[in-house]
């Protein structure tokens, strides 16, 4: 790896200390149309869960949500002396992907790198969740920085389609950046984007899979399907069952892995496979149900589980990884209709470095 000296920035690693966690409380029913009513009490469930171990940050629409919010933590016996309110309004509240990206500069300090939202170059209300930087910045009194092309045009990216092990090495999907559906950026190229996560995340090798997993609102997030545990250890969503349309996208991504790990130069990966939970379907339409989609806070692994024999086993083998945590699993069968889970809707502000 590159003397990390060099680097302007460096993303870190989502198991390293964080401040803190934010999370918008949700407001927008269209995201879970017919099946809102329970979404606010798992929202809760999450928050108490966080809140244990970090504090939470929680933006809010209105002063009538932040009581009503207030009020189920409370039910919940959540610790609310870890959890702030912020009335911050939102379109929608997957701040995995609104919110601005904390990483370290040379010094240690926690700079928020603000890329423009642009609704995953798929729905008109984004503006909105555009502005979330500015206040989350405002918020935390944290240097901010927009990440733009040289002609000054900013760059588009959203949290949930990398991860990273902290040491230079970033996950991302083809489907993502470079197919020409829902495009972010037009005209840029694997090299331009690999530049890109050069200058503004420190990154010196970029791994692309293939495609992400099936019914991605999002077109391709890494964070359903692959996610480093550890600097040299990666899980991947793999179904077995060849009759699944998961099953030939994650076995071109286990080859893919492969490859990068043998790759001269390249620290060696260790790759473990996570099970798929059973299709979760609503109205007929396939859901992004994932394992992959867990987050990883202070002492503690939140994972999202759907009433399926798969859950114990995926819980067992992120036990295994992350021995030092905590492992919690949260119910998300309704919460995957709004086409995201756990990961998607936290987004980690890390603790200063050094």
């Amino acid at each position: 790896m590159n003397d990390r000296r060099l680097k302007q920035f460096r993303f870190p690693a989502e198991w390293e200390p964080h401040r803190a966690t934010w999370i918008a409380w949700p407001h927008h029913e269209p995201d879970w149309p017919g099946k809102f009513g329970p979404i606010p009490w798992v929202y809760t469930e999450i928050a108490r869960a966080l809140a244990l171990y970090e504090p939470i940050e929680i933006l809010c629409q209105s002063k009538e949500i932040v009581d009503s919010a207030r009020e189920m933590l409370t039910a919940h016996a959540a610790r609310l002396d870890r959890i702030r309110f912020h009335l911050v309004p939102t379109d929608r509240v997957w701040l995995r992907d609104s919110a601005p990206i904390g990483v370290h500069d040379s010094s240690g300090e926690v700079v928020l790198l603000d890329w423009q939202f642009n609704g995953w170059a798929k729905y008109d209300n984004w503006a909105v969740d555009d502005r979330v930087g500015p206040a989350v910045a405002s918020i935390t009194g944290l240097r901010r920085e927009e990440p733009a092309r040289d002609t000054g045009e900013r760059i588009v990216l959203e949290g949930g389609g990398i991860d990273t092990n902290g040491d230079g090495v970033l996950l991302v999907t083809e489907e993502w950046l470079l197919s020409n559906v829902q495009v972010r950026n037009p005209g840029l190229t694997r090299t331009d984007y690999e530049q890109i996560f050069a200058k503004w995340l420190g990154i010196d090798q970029t791994i692309w899979l293939g495609e992400g997993c099936v019914g991605d609102d999002t077109h391709g997030h890494i964070d359903d399907i692959a996610r480093f545990v550890a600097r040299d250890t990666i899980v991947l969503a793999v179904e077995q069952d060849p009759s699944d349309e998961n099953h030939a996208r994650s076995m071109d991504n286990l080859q893919r892995l492969e490859r990068a790990s043998k790759a001269p130069g390249v620290a060696a990966l260790h790759i473990v496979t996570l099970p798929f939970p059973r299709a979760v379907v609503m109205n007929g339409e396939r859901l992004p149900a994932s394992y992959a989609n867990f987050y990883i806070a202070n002492d503690v692994v939140l994972v999202p589980t759907f009433n399926d024999p798969n859950d114990r086993v995926a819980l067992d083998i992120l036990a295994n990884l992350m021995p030092s945590r905590t492992i919690v699993g949260i119910h998300a069968v309704d919460l995957v209709w709004g086409l995201g889970t756990l990961h998607c809707l936290t987004q980690q502000e890390p603790a200063r470095s050094g």
